[in-house]
């Protein structure tokens, strides 16, 4: 069902109605880097209706992001206890449910990816939990081709094989062969993972950028949900753009993993010889944890077939191929160039992993009232593409 956000209580009320009897109930959420997917309203609105008489718990879907802190959840969660929060730890905190053959990874990858990758979730999906809702916001991916639904289960609270094989498989697919299409390589992984979680009671809540909700158990709602955003989150542009301005929200964007959104999602807007501007006012460090961290400052942003070429020669980057396939997927690949301005980080750290770097204060003052350019506040909540470079997906 489709459903604008006015109407989301009812449609939440209706739903719980139907369930009935519900006395512990798990609710798989989205971290502070999705602050405006919507879900935090929706959240609020099932504790709010089940509580007190049904036990509600909500795991974060971190992948291998941050967990949020107490003032996080409590902005983002209003009026929900910090207490039931359950940070994700994608290392440790997971139990296999199942396998993808290495025939089926060969297939995927044309022949570049040969190995089984195990299927590992977050335990407390098999504690037994009446019903397990999993909320998020469809939108372009650089990964995935659209985001969220089982997504949000594989990686959101997955294990470490399948977080890695994803982002590799989606880098070696090329990221724009993957964004905004429903048809990819990584979800077609997820959809062959899905058949070991599927007598869960697990249900999808997926929100769209106009305010559209998708609810639904099986894959249908997702083909919906994604077919609108294709509609509202793309932007199609007449010719490419020589020079784009990204804005990174402080509160949202503290790591350059995540701030490479800003990168991902205007590249095929980007002109020949054109200049990405990153305003990165809280980006204070490189990745997630400090694996990958370390990686990314070991490694930096050298472009696809380089990237590729150190992912075959050393064995720390083949150990953490979502810290490669970020690598790939973070480059301008040379048509481009890329000038982070931040407060945190040096200019040595910045130009030491292969980005142009200005201070943050000084490139407010240069590009403030630059007309020429095209600007964007949040690069997470859509995609921008000159028509000539989208390849649209088949009838």
């Amino acid at each position: 069902m489709s459903l604008k956000c006015k109407e989301t209580e009812k449609a939440i009320g209706r739903l719980l109605e139907a369930k009935g009897g519900l006395r512990r109930t798990l609710l798989v959420v989205p971290d502070y880097t999705r602050l405006h997917s919507g879900a935090g309203a929706i959240a609020q609105t099932i504790y709010r209706v089940l509580e007190p008489g049904c036990r509600v718990d909500l795991l974060q879907a971190l992948g291998t992001h941050a967990p949020m802190t107490a003032e996080q959840c409590a902005e983002m969660y209003e009026n929900i206890p910090f207490e039931r929060f359950i940070p994700h730890r994608w290392r440790d905190d997971v139990i296999r449910v199942g396998e993808v053959p290495g025939a089926f990874m060969r297939e995927l990858s044309g022949g570049l990816m040969e190995e089984p990758v195990g299927v590992d979730v977050n335990r407390r999906l098999f504690d037994r939990y009446d019903f397990i809702l999993s909320i998020g916001q469809v939108v372009p991916h650089e990964v995935a081709g659209m985001a969220n639904h089982a997504k949000n289960i594989f990686v959101g609270i997955g294990g470490e094989e399948m977080i890695h094989a994803s982002h590799m498989l989606g880098a070696f697919a090329g990221i724009e062969q993957v964004l905004g299409k429903t048809d990819t390589p990584v979800r077609r992984l997820f959809d062959y993972a899905s058949r070991f979680i599927e007598k869960l009671p697990l249900t999808y809540i997926l929100t769209v950028t106009d305010g559209s909700m998708f609810i639904g158990e099986g894959r249908a709602c997702f083909e919906q949900a994604a077919a609108r955003s294709q509609e509202t989150d793309i932007t199609f542009l007449d010719a490419p753009l020589q020079r784009v301005i990204v804005k990174l929200d402080a509160r949202e964007y503290r790591s350059m993993w995540l701030g490479n959104k800003a990168i991902y999602r205007t590249r095929m807007a980007m002109a020949d010889g054109g200049e990405l501007i990153i305003l990165a006012p809280g980006v204070e460090r490189f990745g997630e944890d400090a694996v990958i961290d370390a990686l990314i400052r070991k490694y930096g942003y050298r472009g696809r077939e380089e990237i590729i070429r150190l992912f075959r020669e050393n064995k720390d980057l083949r150990q953490n191929m979502s810290a490669a396939a970020h690598l790939i997927h973070g480059s301008g690949d040379g048509r481009f160039t890329i000038t982070y301005c931040t407060r945190h980080l040096t200019e040595a750290e910045v130009t030491g992993v292969g980005f142009g770097y200005m201070p943050y204060d000084e490139a407010v003052e240069k590009y403030g009232n630059d007309r020429e350019a095209y600007r964007i506040a949040n690069p997470a909540l859509g995609l921008w593409a000159a028509k000539e470079r989208f390849t649209p997906p088949p009838e």
